[in-house]
């Protein structure tokens, strides 16, 4: 926590010191009242399959889908020192239904975790000075499931160079979350309950904190290639394993996954943007991920955005990533009762995996469907493998309105 406090201070000061610069040449000023920039409208089927629960200690069914559904809008006003002011509001809303979850319980006709809703919004607030080539701003969200809430805040600071082609940013963030500790059905103790909606009978709150910060550096080394470094730090602290994981050791006794209470992430990134003309853009990711629970991940990703008409384009991606396991993880029925910490969680497991799929949008000069102020409109389609056997597929239907 104490790391947070004086970083958000750091972040408060540099505010300070980027609206503390003097101009000796004050802006003419062009008065513009807040009015709405844009509407953006996201919504997406996802759905997955595989043998590798961790609800059931490592087998069982993983099958999942979800229907997600969010509107993004952007209000912008210039204000009396020709600063622009941005704010955004965001929310978001999913409902899924999960096979393994439905497994908690396996007695009742269905848990409290069969389905849910995942309701978040965000407000945020961003100042842009031209002057003194500056962005600050700050956010709040909200996250709320079945057995869990959460509440954030993020500061961010950029400084742009004379030429405006480097930018170095700021950024930091913290999230508190309230977890609700619900047990499978035969490790709950007497008068435990279940924590699904009627039942009387009490179950435990742990809490579950982040805190992470992030700096960038972008460069543009010419007018065909960008580039930008990050480096993004995080810490957890709290619950961070699921209580309703089941864990089976090798005299096939059983408990519930334990793992260690805090957890140091470090994800370093390099994103290389190269223009090889007028239509086409070759966009290239890589990031390096280690923490000290002992895993270590690579992730390379590849998009081309390739412009067919003047305002139709196509976007294929493609992604590859590696990751070791965390040192806790084992099989189904192969962790020994000696172990301090252990989980049968696949998603922390050793496996590859890749992502690919393209995108196609439009955005006629009249306007989508002729509707002057629907500005564009995309479809992305995604298909996801992975080593362990998982497989997934995502549509995702995305309009712009300004």
């Amino acid at each position: 926590m104490k790391k947070v406090c004086l970083t958000i201070g750091m972040l408060l000061s540099l505010w300070r010191a980027g609206h503390a610069q003097s101009e000796t040449t004050p802006p003419a000023y062009t008065k513009r009242k807040l009015t709405v920039e844009e509407v953006n409208l996201v919504s997406s089927y996802y759905q997955q399959d595989g043998n590798n629960s961790a609800v059931t200690g490592g087998i069982g069914t993983e099958k999942l889908t979800d229907i997600a559904n969010g509107i993004d809008l952007v209000l912008k006003k210039t204000d009396v020192r020709n600063r622009q002011h941005t704010l955004a509001f965001d929310l978001n809303i999913d409902h899924y239904t999960s096979a393994s979850s439905d497994k908690i319980d396996p007695l009742t006709i269905s848990s409290a975790s069969r389905s849910d809703t995942h309701i978040y919004p965000t407000v945020s607030w961003n100042v842009h000075d031209d002057t003194r080539r500056t962005t600050k701003g700050i956010s709040f969200s909200y996250s709320t499931e079945y057995d869990y809430k959460s509440y954030g805040v993020n500061l961010n600071f950029a400084k742009a160079s004379a030429d405006n082609n480097r930018e170095i940013s700021l950024k930091a963030g913290a999230f508190f979350d309230t977890w609700s500790v619900i047990l499978p059905a035969e490790l709950r103790p007497e008068g435990y309950g279940s924590g699904a909606e009627g039942d009387r009978d009490p179950i435990d709150h742990k809490p579950r904190n982040s805190y992470n910060v992030g700096l960038s550096l972008s460069q543009v080394i010419n007018k065909r290639l960008q580039v930008l470094l990050t480096v993004e730090p995080a810490y957890q602290e709290g619950l961070l394993s699921t209580p309703f994981h089941r864990i089976y050791f090798r005299d096939g006794s059983e408990t519930v996954e334990r793992l260690p209470g805090s957890r140091m992430k470090l994800p370093i990134g390099l994103r290389l943007h190269y223009f090889l003309g007028d239509r086409v853009v070759l966009r290239t990711f890589y990031r390096y991920y280690v923490d000290d629970w002992g895993m270590q991940a690579h992730t390379v990703n590849l998009e081309m955005p390739l412009k067919l008409t003047s305002f139709l384009s196509i976007s294929p991606f493609y992604r590859y990533s590696h990751q070791s396991a965390v040192r806790y993880f084992a099989a189904y029925g192969q962790h020994s009762l000696t172990e301090r910490y252990f989980t049968s969680d696949y998603d922390i497991s050793e496996f590859t995996s890749q992502f690919m799929g393209s995108g196609l949008r439009v955005a006629p000069p009249g306007g989508v469907l002729g509707i002057g102020h629907w500005q564009s409109a995309e479809v992305r389609f995604g298909h996801y493998v992975r080593s362990t056997g998982m497989v997934a597929n995502s549509i995702t239907l995305l309009a712009k309105l300004k």
